[in-house]
């Protein structure tokens, strides 16, 4: 069945695109969440009068995505959790868990559900994911879980200089 979208559908289109589906697809899920319209050429006749429109917002679209991609990729966001022995987490990162974390860290919003973890994230460590932002445009996001290792051994640096002073001392004391 030929259905004309309202909105992005992913993996088939676009605002205004005419794509083929299955009839049940379009029955009991696209018309009543009024995503499509049925291909009739009534409605094809309306949607060339508002192709001007649809292009125009199409642009519109691209460019917020492409100015948002150049603020997330290749960033890297602190998701805490609570990590066990052996860098086992309590759970799992969710994809709520990262869009609030980039809202947060980034300061700007992404729906949940373009975040794309292609597996279960339950270990701490440096984990990569895309966030799909419009249609092929995509960006990629570093997740630190957990605390960084770079920060345990800063907060040991101190202790590690304190017990070098030390021995220095009892060197020097030694030494007169």
């Amino acid at each position: 069945m030929k259905v004309i979208l309202l909105g992005e559908l992913k993996g088939k289109g676009g605002e205004g695109d005419v794509v083929e589906v299955a009839q049940g697809f379009a029955e009991n899920y696209l018309f009543p969440n009024r995503m499509a319209l049925p291909a009739t050429k009534g409605n094809i006749k309306q949607l060339e009068e508002r192709r001007h429109n649809i292009e125009k917002r199409e642009v519109k679209r691209i460019a917020d995505a492409e100015a948002l991609k150049e603020v997330i990729d290749g960033k890297t966001v602190l998701i805490d959790a609570k990590v066990g022995e052996e860098g086992q987490l309590f759970g799992s990162v969710t994809n709520t868990m990262v869009a609030d974390a980039i809202k947060n860290e980034l300061g700007v919003e992404v729906e949940r559900k373009r975040i794309e973890l292609n597996r279960a994230i339950k270990t701490s460590g440096l984990h990569t994911v895309k966030v799909s932002l419009y249609r092929e445009i995509a960006a990629e996001l570093h997740l630190q879980v957990g605390k960084p290792a770079v920060e345990e051994v800063v907060e040991d640096a101190p202790e590690a200089e304190a017990v070098e002073a030390e021995a220095a001392e009892e060197t020097t004391e030694a030494a007169e």
